[in-house]
């Protein structure tokens, strides 16, 4: 048996990798539009959680159409196209949707704004479906979840900066204490085709291999179903909130009621008879596509309320934070996700137990230095920020502790989740912001965790099962408009009550995952986290 292994094509690699950076700055910004735009229209929380819902609701679209059209002519889109190519066509969606946000703030329709974000975001659900797969395709197949790592930290490094850039954009300078106007997205929006142009063409012209692949895909009827009942039921309370005066927190629970016990009942179908069920005849990636939709949705449901909470008299200021001042936070928040992976990321290396050990310490402070040197290149007074790294070094223990066993890692990092939320809403001040902050620290090895759990003892479905995860992306649609229903009916404050749910039902998911694989005899111990998000 031959050990020499496939180099990695890194110049490949360094190009694929700018597409995950404008991932996570479009995602992690919209934490700066959404109050921005809730002062400018006028909105309720929950109508401001629009923007989110368009955003990752395009991945399900997306994700969903992709599966659907495979299905339907037997081969799959992506590998047929090649990656390559999906990519730059996905670029191209993008620039549409960037391009399209221009006239709708000069008409000042949010409604158009929305509709310029789900198609930027639908470009994106192309863009990640090829890139992933993509990125381990560019060098041997054992060192493929390092190359995945690597782009998780550059996705994770866009949501730091991300707040800092569209704040500028949106405020005039880095230090503007003005009210932003309008027009200056439509600048943000200008740079950011352009950008999207030219790494379109940078794919265009650059000696990547195309990717394509002439794998057959199983068909799964059932499956595409469920998929189907899921759609239908979230165009279905659509219909329903638009003609009737029902609660939203009303349609959104049985909304989120529907989506689990479509997935869950459909497992028990398939338990009975798997003909045409694929992968979800499997409990572990079922309990796993609600764990992920849970986890997307409490990740961004943290940040995108976050603006508005700042803003609240009493809570952190006796004024309430101006619209300005709230960008710190926001980064930090994704700046914490940047923390976790990029401790993650030191397995990449064939470093000694004491050197890991050593890199594992130093490292987080490292990426909590660029996060405090970002917004003070802003001129941001980050004062307040320094006592943040007590809470780094909660995590970093918590971390080691884990021993990159996922069960082990989802156990400790969503139980000390539901205590800094609860923390969070019964406490104001900083306490309370660094508590709500932690979450993202928590949430950043919370994909790669689940994803291995779920996909474990997949056999020829991993594929197919992987692709069903991605739609559960879902979750960042529907959990932030919820919570900000919530927050519509009690107080913003108080909502993030809903946070500590999402982990408590993560923690209880993960023991039902255990429960799964240890009754196919699998060692749960012995899993690796091998998929970054």
């Amino acid at each position: 048996m031959s050990t020499n292994q496939i180099k990695t094509n890194y110049p490949a690699l360094l190009t694929l990798v700018t597409v995950f950076f404008f991932w996570g700055f479009v995602a992690a910004s919209n934490g700066i539009l959404i109050p921005f735009c809730q002062s400018h229209f006028s909105l309720t929380n929950f109508e401001s959680q629009l923007l989110g819902s368009a955003f990752f609701g395009a991945y399900f679209i997306g994700s969903l159409f992709l599966y659907l059209g495979s299905s339907f002519l037997k081969f799959d889109i992506v590998n047929k196209v090649g990656y390559k190519k999906a990519i730059i066509i996905g670029l191209a969606i993008s620039i549409l949707g960037a391009l399209i946000m221009i006239p709708s703030t000069n008409a000042n329709s949010f409604g158009m704004m929305l509709l310029s974000l789900f198609i930027v975001a639908l470009g994106f659900s192309l863009q990640q479906t090829a890139a992933q797969p993509f990125a381990i395709s560019l060098g041997d197949e054992t060192t493929g979840a390092h190359r995945l790592n690597f782009a998780g930290g550059i996705n994770s490094f866009g949501t730091t900066v991300g707040p800092i850039i569209v704040s500028y954009f949106l405020f005039g300078s880095l230090t503007s204490e003005l009210s932003p106007s309008p027009s200056n997205i439509n600048t943000l929006y200008l740079i950011l085709a352009g950008v999207f142009l030219f790494v379109a063409l940078v794919f265009t012209f650059s000696k990547l291999p195309s990717g394509k692949n002439d794998e057959k895909i199983e068909n799964s009827p059932n499956a595409s179903k469920a998929l189907i009942g899921i759609t239908i039921a979230i165009l279905g309370l659509i219909a329903v909130g638009n003609f009737t005066s029902i609660s939203k927190t009303i349609l959104l629970s049985l909304l989120i009621v529907s989506i689990v016990g479509v997935l869950i009942y459909s497992n028990k179908l398939a338990v009975k008879n798997s003909e045409g069920w694929g992968a979800m005849k499997y409990p572990q990636l079922i309990y796993g596509m609600i764990a992920i939709f849970v986890y997307v949705g409490v990740e961004v449901s943290i940040d995108n309320n976050f603006g508005a909470l700042l803003k609240t008299p009493g809570y952190l200021t006796k004024e309430g934070l101006s619209e300005n001042e709230i960008s710190k936070y926001i980064s930090l928040y994704w700046g914490s996700l940047m923390i976790g992976r990029w401790i993650g990321a030191i397995s990449v290396f064939q470093l000694s137990k004491l050197y890991r050990f050593i890199a594992t310490i130093i490292v987080p402070f490292i990426a909590f230095g660029i996060i405090l040197y970002a917004n003070y290149l802003k001129g941001t007074n980050i004062t307040d920020l320094y006592n943040y790294a007590i809470v780094i070094l909660i995590g970093i223990v918590a971390f080691l502790s884990a021993q990159e066993k996922p069960v082990r890692t989802m156990i400790i990092v969503s139980t000390l989740a539901i205590i800094s939320m609860l923390i969070g809403v019964y406490t104001t001040g900083l306490l309370s912001v660094y508590a709500f902050i932690s979450g993202g620290l928590f949430c950043s090895v919370m994909w790669p965790c689940i994803f291995a759990l779920s996909v474990t003892g997949l056999g020829k479905h991993t594929s197919q099962g992987s692709a069903f995860l991605i739609t559960m992306i879902l979750g960042g649609a529907i959990i932030p408009p919820f919570q900000g229903a919530i927050g519509d009916s009690w107080d913003i404050h108080s909502s993030y009550i809903i946070a500590a749910f999402c982990f408590a039902g993560l923690l209880i998911l993960t023991l039902l995952i255990k429960k799964s694989l240890s009754n196919q005899n699998i060692d749960v111990d012995n899993i690796q986290s091998e998929a970054g998000h």
